[in-house]
């Protein structure tokens, strides 16, 4: 039976592009999605085999993504597709159970293996990710854990991406009350009272692009 795949990334040329190539080499695809929070909806009712996730995703970026979708469909294995090799950015993605990690600009070449190396159990890093990445996290010597929670780190991308408190709340469906309770709670937390601040703890997390 083929391998069933889930695509996320906001680009339609990026996802027809990949879409024809792993069609090409016998993989199934089951779902198509321009958004994070679309991508863990269909994964709810799909249930694919690997989900391959931009990272720079709006909304809800690619990591966040893959940790409900991990949540949601035990058997999926998530695949980053990102432009960034910074040893943070991989720290996280192997920290929230990301299975592979593939580079955009070596992606013609590596997401077929990655799927293939994925499925069979092993974790894929792009020849271009440093191995000593690897090392750091298995010494433990990374960035400090994330003290926010899920739904905290959601409403910190979307306030990085320039979202007011009333937008926020209507794209999470929440109260104004508790969405600004939750940009409160972030801003204690963190230690930081300032939007730009936020900001740059958001770019530093992986959550946005700068």
């Amino acid at each position: 039976m083929a391998t069933q795949i889930l695509l996320a990334d906001d680009h339609q040329i990026v996802r027809q592009g990949i879409r024809a190539m792993l069609e090409h080499e016998g993989f199934r695809i089951v779902g198509e999605a321009a958004d994070g929070r679309e991508a863990v909806r269909m994964a709810e009712t799909t249930h694919p085999d690997v989900a391959i996730l931009d990272l720079a995703m709006p909304g809800l970026n690619g990591l966040d993504s893959a940790r409900e979708i991990l949540r949601c469909s035990e058997r999926t294995k998530a695949i980053l597709l990102t432009m960034h090799t910074e040893d943070p950015y991989v720290l996280e993605a192997l920290r929230a159970g990301i299975s592979g990690y593939v580079l955009k600009t070596q992606a013609t070449i590596d997401l077929v293996q990655a799927i293939r190396e994925v499925t069979r159990g092993a974790v894929y890093l792009s020849p271009g990710v440093s191995r000593t990445v690897v090392e750091a996290y298995r010494n433990k010597s990374d960035l400090p854990p994330d003290p926010l929670s899920p739904r905290e780190r959601e409403v910190l991308q979307l306030v990085a991406e320039g979202k007011t408190t009333k937008e926020v709340a209507a794209l999470l469906g929440v109260s104004v009350k508790t969405a600004e309770s939750h940009r409160m709670r972030i801003m204690s937390k963190l230690g930081i009272h300032e939007t730009a601040g936020l900001v740059r703890y958001a770019i530093r997390r992986g959550l946005i692009q700068p």
